[in-house]
């Protein structure tokens, strides 16, 4: 018998960056594409008429339910950027000449910049946290993150797992200390899908979240939450016919402005469902038989790293879902590069797909890899002899 990968993945390449692009079943792009014929069939009848509102309606409650968070405070963007945009814009009339946006060094470095902008835009500023990483416990971030804040600290922006460390951060404990006063906005780009995640336990103002990369949905597709005492004055990026109760007919204010913010292909939204129910059916356990079985998988792979490196972890385990980064040695090049000649050559030489960043600094880097279940030990190890040979030449 023939096996058909539910994947579409390029043969003859190791996909260990899962935690950069994701990647869709196919069957979920089947789905897309019914979509997108339906919608092309009658483009009027299918926006106008009671058929796009309805399945997006849908989509939303079945995304809301694997969450953890009321449908109420969930609206669809198209990636977490926008989302971290959505909130730092809504908050700009709030803040002050001398207010400060707290964030880490761990935070990625686009909704970084969405910070940045907000506090040039209004005379606030940014204050970051320095969270140590090597580390051995997340009180270390606990410590780092509390010991910013000051009485001007007006919002927290961190991660729910960064990207370059791979770390799980302790935001319910963070919110626990900071809420409400300051309120956080949760980048969870790599949160939904990966780890144990319910948003109404983690007691934030905001999160925002990929549906793209853990949860396998097609590109553009991500969530945006807030809770109820401060979806007043939340608006999206693109100001539209929501604004002004004008169209689409959605259930709530807060959802007719991110409903409709022009044309566009909702596809990616309206097939989230999908690929929940593609890949919960990979595994005999659903989805928490997925977070368990990738996350062992990424922890043997890191072993299988460090042991070739010979050093030691760089963070506890209880810290590491399904993505982590490993030291390497320094690179002797400038730093410069928009891709470490270390991931080129991986790529180019092993075919292997493999991301190496600067971090803190040049010439300190790091190489994260990730685990989904289309990967393998053997993936790993192959890994490992390829790093060596490399570092070795």
């Amino acid at each position: 018998m023939v096996s058909v990968s539910p994947w579409l993945l390029e043969d003859g390449v190791l996909h260990l960056n899962h935690g950069s692009f994701g990647a869709t079943p196919a069957s979920v792009l089947e789905a897309q594409e019914r979509v997108r014929r339906r919608m092309e069939a009658n483009p009027t009848r299918y926006f106008v008429g009671d058929e796009y509102q309805h399945e997006l309606d849908t989509a939303r409650r079945v995304v809301a339910d694997f969450v953890g968070a009321d449908e109420a405070g969930l609206v669809f963007v198209n990636n977490a950027t926008t989302g971290v945009n959505a909130v730092m814009r809504s908050l700009e009339p709030s803040l002050a000449p001398g207010d400060e946006i707290l964030i880490t060094d761990h935070e990625y470095n686009a909704c970084v910049n969405a910070a940045v902008v907000s506090a040039e835009r209004t005379g606030a500023q940014v204050v970051t946290a320095r969270a140590p990483f090597p580390l051995e416990s997340s009180q270390e971030i606990v410590d780092a993150v509390l010991g910013a804040v000051t009485d001007r600290t007006r919002v927290l922006l961190i991660d729910a797992v960064t990207s370059a460390t791979g770390l799980v951060m302790p935001v319910a404990e963070l919110a626990s200390a900071l809420e409400p006063d300051v309120a956080v906005l949760v980048d969870a780009a790599h949160g939904p899908g990966m780890i144990d995640f319910d948003v109404s336990a983690l007691g934030v103002s905001y999160v925002t979240a990929n549906c793209h990369k853990w949860m396998c949905a097609a590109k553009g597709a991500a969530l945006l939450w807030v809770r109820e005492d401060r979806r007043e004055g939340v608006y999206p990026p693109v100001i539209s016919h929501g604004y002004n109760g004008g169209w689409p007919s959605s259930s709530s204010h807060f959802h007719a402005q991110f409903d409709w913010t022009g044309t566009q292909d909702p596809s990616p939204w309206l097939t989230v469902p999908d690929a929940l129910d593609a890949v919960a059916a990979m595994h005999p356990d659903g989805w928490s038989g997925v977070r368990k079985a990738i996350r062992e998988l990424c922890l043997t792979g890191r072993e299988i790293l460090l042991d070739a490196l010979g050093i030691d972890p760089p963070a506890p385990e209880d810290m590491i879902g399904s993505i982590a980064s490993v030291p390497v040695p320094p690179a002797d090049h400038s730093g410069s590069e928009i891709f470490d000649p270390l991931m080129d050559a991986l790529a180019d030489k092993h075919n292997i797909l493999v991301p190496v960043f600067a971090w803190p600094d040049p010439p300190e880097r790091l190489l994260r890899i990730s685990a989904h279940l289309y990967n393998e030990e053997s993936h790993y190890r192959t890994l490992a002899t390829a790093l060596l040979a490399e570092l070795s030449a």
